[in-house]
């Protein structure tokens, strides 16, 4: 990948992922008048909080799409004709992410019994957004593309948004959510575009990353 296309992938990136924040941003605020971002009341400066906030996000999205790549990477030259042990892998991490995004939340949340929709429902929405772009991606480029792209979906996004995690509050949950997986499915589903086809051996493991 060059340099400019680099810039390119890094820049879309950040544009989707503050325009999708900023968009939760704006759906709690209908729905939630008295809902202030990080809890500081500075009248309307809080909007160029949230819009600090939620481009942080997109380049936390970003720092995690490369990182994935060079884990995917590694794990190609390891199991390098033993593909099938990776997938399988791929496959036990996608699950323990799934479960553990609802059981060890809802199991460590103090307030478990007022919000066990919220704890089940997030499961589900990465889940369906997970399978739809990696029903894309297999889509545009080959089959082989479907197992990482559901992984990358799944798996890294929940990654990415343990510190939302953490705060146990539905609204920042969603405010995170939101952004990485505009930011990661664009990311993922832009790739195969921007990986030079000039040699294919060495763009292969690349190129059907998601």
């Amino acid at each position: 990948m060059t340099l400019r296309k680099w810039n390119y992938l890094f820049l879309t990136t950040l544009l989707i992922g503050t325009v999708a924040g900023m968009i939760g941003g704006v759906i709690v605020k209908l729905f939630m008048p008295e809902f202030v971002f990080l809890g500081i009341d500075v009248g309307g400066y809080e909007w160029i909080f949230l819009l600090l906030g939620m481009s942080t996000v997109a380049v936390l999205s970003h720092m995690g799409f490369f990182a994935y790549l060079i884990v995917r990477y590694v794990a190609l030259s390891i199991f390098r004709g033993k593909i099938i042990y990776w997938n399988i892998i791929q496959v036990i991490c996608i699950l323990i992410a799934l479960f553990d995004l609802f059981y060890l939340r809802y199991t460590l949340s103090e307030n478990r019994e007022e919000n066990l929709v919220h704890y089940i429902l997030l499961p589900i929405i990465i889940l369906a957004v997970s399978l739809l772009v990696a029903i894309r991606k297999k889509k545009v480029t080959n089959r082989s593309a479907f197992l990482p792209t559901f992984f990358f979906m799944s798996v890294v996004t929940v990654l990415e948004a343990i510190p939302a995690f953490n705060l146990d509050d539905a609204i920042y949950t969603m405010l995170m959510i939101l952004p990485l997986l505009a930011c990661n499915a664009w990311q993922i589903l832009q790739l195969h575009k921007l990986v030079p086809k000039s040699d294919p051996a060495k763009q292969k493991p690349a190129a059907n990353a998601g």
